[in-house]
């Protein structure tokens, strides 16, 4: 009698006999997902950093002066995500990638916090540092408020449309 010999497995690597096939896909569908999100982050990121240079273009910042631009840019960026967080977190259900591609991609290449450090920078440079502090602080507070204000005030006219 002719003793056996274990069947060959054309597997490579060593297999987890902990991971099922199902394991296996879940996981290509989690990848092929951040895959998306990354791209729409991508896309929606392009868009909003050509926003701000457009913004840039129409009212451009002489050397030297109060970087009135990026701060409009920031605070206005951060109303409309006040606005837009509490619409789809709270109010709306949006399609799962929307968040990624406009609150996340579009605002956050409107917005910018390089530039704002980089103007910064510049106004010390200039000898202008009262000028970088003001900026710096308003910056600030313009941002953080924004947020509020658009958060705040969309809670509050969505309540009085639920009431009518």
């Amino acid at each position: 009698m002719r003793s056996e010999e274990p069947p060959k497995t054309t597997a490579s690597e060593p297999v987890d006999p902990d991971v099922t096939p199902a394991d296996v896909r879940r996981r290509r569908a989690s990848r092929r997902a951040r895959r998306g999100t990354l791209a729409v982050v991508a896309v929606g990121g392009s868009l909003g950093a050509l926003a701000r240079f457009g913004a840039s273009l129409l009212w451009p910042t002489p050397t030297g002066a109060f970087p009135w631009t990026t701060l409009t840019v920031n605070a206005a960026g951060c109303l409309v995500i006040g606005v837009f967080l509490v619409a789809v977190t709270e109010v709306f259900t949006a399609h799962p990638l929307l968040r990624p591609f406009f609150g996340t991609g579009f605002l956050g290449g409107f917005t910018t916090f390089s530039t704002y450090c980089v103007d910064i920078e510049r106004l010390v440079d200039a000898g202008r540092a009262t000028t970088a502090l003001t900026y710096l602080v308003a910056t600030v507070a313009a941002a953080t408020a924004a947020v509020a204000a658009g958060a705040f005030g969309t809670r509050r006219l969505l309540s009085h449309r639920s009431t009518s």
